[in-house]
């Protein structure tokens, strides 16, 4: 069994010390934030309010350290975990190249020193620039030379500019050339949700939308078809967002396919293909239909820890494995066989 997404939690003192010139050594970094907010909504006085206070960074970041998260994989039973940023989700609004291109590789190498390089049975996730497509390749490919636990590239579902624009082909490209996934994350509010004037209503909408945005353009652009081989998953939104979105894109198709001759044949065929991934909550009660319609050897368990308490994380767990709606093979394949063929774990 294998925990699709798990989080860590950015130490920023940590990590300065991975920059490289011209920020290396500037002293008043070590007192800014590294990433901006994903979205208007001060989460720690949400969190503080709502009684479960998140804390500093620096506090923050002892959560789900090393020893913490091999104690979460030990008390579930499972082989390891593939971990993700936390506010490194941000990275996709960050608009200076430099500070871009710098961070990213500060963080992959700081993942890889204190999380990689601590056990076998964790893996991670890097960050790339991706508004700066070739520092983006250059970056890949220093990952995949040197970082060998890294097993794929990190995409925010919240860049200003969308995942089908022929921009990030060479991001594409080199990903399937390096034969490693791509993994598009929700986070933030999602686009027009800045109508809203509570945090819960953009929070509710902000990662399915956001994902939904990101896979009509990517398939309607013919991305899926440029790169047949890209493996790519669709990460913390649940399953119900893709289930609405490709009916509305088969019918979609139906009636306007004359405009996207790049789509080589029907988005259900793409979906459905083996290689586009969906993580799925574990309690969803769309999930049936969802591995009946989609299959299930795409659908991957993410545990979110430590954004969610141990405790909670095991009690997800267990409610799962004693579903009755599901068959045994298919709560194995979500619980690790899938993750495992996404990111080439063997």
């Amino acid at each position: 069994m294998y925990d699709a997404d798990g989080h860590i939690f950015e130490n920023y003192g940590e990590i300065y010390e991975f920059l490289d010139p011209p920020f290396a050594g500037m002293e008043p970094l070590r007192r800014t934030e590294f990433f901006p907010a994903m979205d208007d909504w001060n989460r720690t006085i949400l969190a503080t309010v709502g009684g479960y206070a998140e804390g500093s960074n620096t506090e923050r970041a002892e959560e789900g350290a090393p020893q913490q998260w091999l104690a979460v994989l030990d008390a579930m039973q499972l082989d390891g975990t593939v971990l993700y940023p936390t506010f490194g989700m941000a990275i996709g609004q960050v608009r200076q190249k430099d500070w871009a291109i710098a961070v990213c590789r500060a963080y992959n190498a700081w993942l890889n020193h204190k999380y990689l390089n601590s056990s076998t049975r964790i893996k991670g996730m890097a960050l790339i620039p991706t508004i700066d497509p070739q520092a983006a390749v250059a970056e890949m490919r220093r990952v995949a030379d040197t970082m060998p636990g890294m097993v794929g590239f990190f995409i925010s579902a919240g860049v200003a500019k969308p995942l089908g624009d022929a921009a990030y082909w060479p991001i594409y490209e080199t990903a399937q050339e390096l034969d490693m996934m791509i993994a598009v994350h929700a986070g933030g509010p999602g686009r027009r949700l800045d109508m809203m004037d509570k945090a819960i209503m953009a929070r509710c909408l902000g990662h399915p939308t956001s994902q939904m945005i990101q896979m009509t353009h990517m398939m309607f652009s013919g991305t899926f078809d440029r790169f047949p081989t890209l493996r790519v998953s669709f990460m913390e939104a649940g399953i119900a967002w893709i289930l609405f979105t490709l009916e509305r894109m088969e019918e979609a198709y139906d009636q306007w396919a004359y405009e996207v001759p790049e789509l080589k044949c029907r988005p259900i065929d793409h979906i459905t293909g083996g290689r586009i991934y969906f993580h799925a909550e574990l309690g969803e009660r769309l999930l049936p239909v969802a591995a009946q319609q989609l299959g299930d050897g795409q659908l991957l368990y993410a545990s979110d820890y430590p954004h969610i308490a141990p405790g909670k994380v095991i009690e997800n767990f267990r409610g799962f494995q004693a579903r009755d709606d599901l068959s045994t093979q298919t709560k194995k394949r979500i619980l690790g066989e899938n993750a495992k063929r996404l990111y080439k774990i063997d």
